[in-house]
């Protein structure tokens, strides 16, 4: 018996979306290419190469800002100073002090949030709310860096009462720092399973990418 058409177009779907996570700058321009032809014009990338590689295929297109909002290691600290607009995962000083020294001097100031880590989560970035503000001063600091508030990626939850807690949490503590005589303008929390939650919290980014590209392969 022959396999319906139904599984084999699954099947050669999900190769076709592994080839534009992977493929050379043509392919990712076609892949995020008609989300900025429709007008969506703020993306978030995980991972610095990718990035890195959407970021020049679409350089030619004018209004986009781009996101790194993976966790960020010392030696790609560079290529996220250099291409990227925003980073929402600065968690350490030492990485701060990199993305200043790198950020080019004729750029704009690079503009980036705190991660916080609300929950005991080993392996997970971020500071606790008892360390953020001691970053936020240092990054403050520094020159070649705008701090314009906080992000987190809570762990999942059953209900929305749930799921809200920990993003009342984070707004919470935006408001105590811009008490302490910070001016933080930006949440981003929430992604495709809980940015309903995120968004009755005052969440000013949401991270959604699975409800609108569908779930990275792998």
């Amino acid at each position: 018996m022959r396999a319906s058409p139904g599984p084999r177009q699954t099947r050669v779907g999900t190769r076709v979306r592994y080839a534009c996570w992977q493929s050379a700058s043509s392919s990712r321009r076609r892949w995020y290419g008609p989300a900025a032809a429709a007008g969506q014009a703020e993306f978030g990338e995980n991972y610095v190469q990718e990035g890195v590689g959407k970021v020049t295929a679409l350089a030619d297109v004018p209004g986009l800002a781009w996101h790194f909002i993976g966790q960020l290691q010392g030696n790609k600290t560079r290529e996220v100073a250099e291409r990227f607009d925003w980073v929402h995962t600065v968690d350490r000083e030492r990485i701060a002090s990199r993305l200043s020294a790198q950020r080019p001097h004729d750029a704009t100031p690079l503009q980036v949030l705190l991660q916080v880590r609300l929950a005991d989560e080993p392996g997970k970035g971020g500071v606790t709310p008892a360390e953020a503000p001691a970053l936020a001063a240092a990054v403050t600091a520094l020159p070649q860096l705008r701090l314009r508030g906080l992000m987190c990626i809570p762990p999942p939850a059953a209900d929305l009462e749930a799921q809200r807690r920990p993003f009342r949490q984070l707004r919470e503590l935006m408001a105590s720092l811009n008490a302490a005589g910070h001016a933080l303008d930006t949440l981003s929390m929430g992604m495709s399973e809980d940015l309903e939650a995120a968004v009755l919290e005052g969440a000013t980014i949401v991270r959604v990418g699975t409800a609108i590209f569908g779930r990275r392969p792998g």
